[in-house]
């Protein structure tokens, strides 16, 4: 499974769009304001919220990802850029980003740009799992616990989201509140994700995997719960 379609598949579980609903209101802009989405894969961010009226520009690093961005969304604002440098001025009443605090290495200089091209009062949305908070119902507890190390070990920052707080505050953003959410992951895919990880970094066996992973994709029918952090 190619990265666009774990990302559609991810965009599709239950309670994303809730997710991604709540991190638009929490932007509290009025119609007509502008407002950036980093790290927007390929756009459906954007066009939610330029269907709430707002003035969206989508940033991503993959150039992969902006062009698929404006194949599905021709009509919107896409930029090739890096949330360290930013491809565009300033006068932004909102940032959001979802699910790209974790792969940050410097965090800081990210907000530091965040405030250079944010208006004065302008609002800072961060959204995203914490890896080290997965909750996964299995049989098998010990080795899950392992999985789930295992995949937090290869993240940049793999407890940003429980953070968000003191990031922000520390960064000069005053008015910081934050949120607990619980989101929904699941399919085979993120699962074997997990094991191919888990293997990799030689926190389990291949036969482990195999039985940890067979338990997940043919005894668990619903999704697995995953702990999101909103600030």
């Amino acid at each position: 499974m190619s990265m666009m379609q774990r990302l559609d598949a991810a965009d599709a579980l239950p309670g994303a769009a809730e997710l991604r609903a709540r991190t638009y209101e929490l932007l509290r802009l009025e119609p007509g304001s502008a407002v950036i989405d980093v790290g927007c894969g390929a756009g459906l961010a954007v066009s939610e919220l330029s269907a709430r009226g707002l003035r969206a520009v989508g940033v991503d690093l993959s150039g992969e990802m902006i062009d698929e961005a404006l194949r599905r969304w021709p009509e919107r604002d896409f930029l090739l850029g890096d949330a360290y440098a930013l491809p565009v001025d300033g006068g932004f009443a909102g940032y959001r980003a979802d699910k790209v605090f974790h792969e940050l290495a410097e965090s800081e200089l990210a907000l530091a740009e965040a405030r250079r091209v944010l208006v004065p009062g302008g609002r800072v949305v961060l959204s995203g799992p914490d890896w080290e908070g997965l909750m996964i119902d299995s049989s098998y507890p010990a080795l899950t616990r392992e999985i789930v190390r295992a995949r937090a070990s290869v993240i940049a920052a793999p407890r940003i989201a429980r953070g968000f707080r003191r990031l922000l505050t520390g960064c000069g953003f005053r008015d910081v509140s934050m949120e607990g959410l619980i989101g929904f992951l699941g399919g085979e895919s993120f699962f074997r994700g997990l094991v191919e990880v888990a293997v990799r970094v030689g926190a389990i066996s291949v036969e482990e995997g195999e039985v940890w992973l067979a338990e997940q994709v043919d005894v668990v029918a619903v999704p697995q719960f995953l702990a999101s952090g909103v600030a």
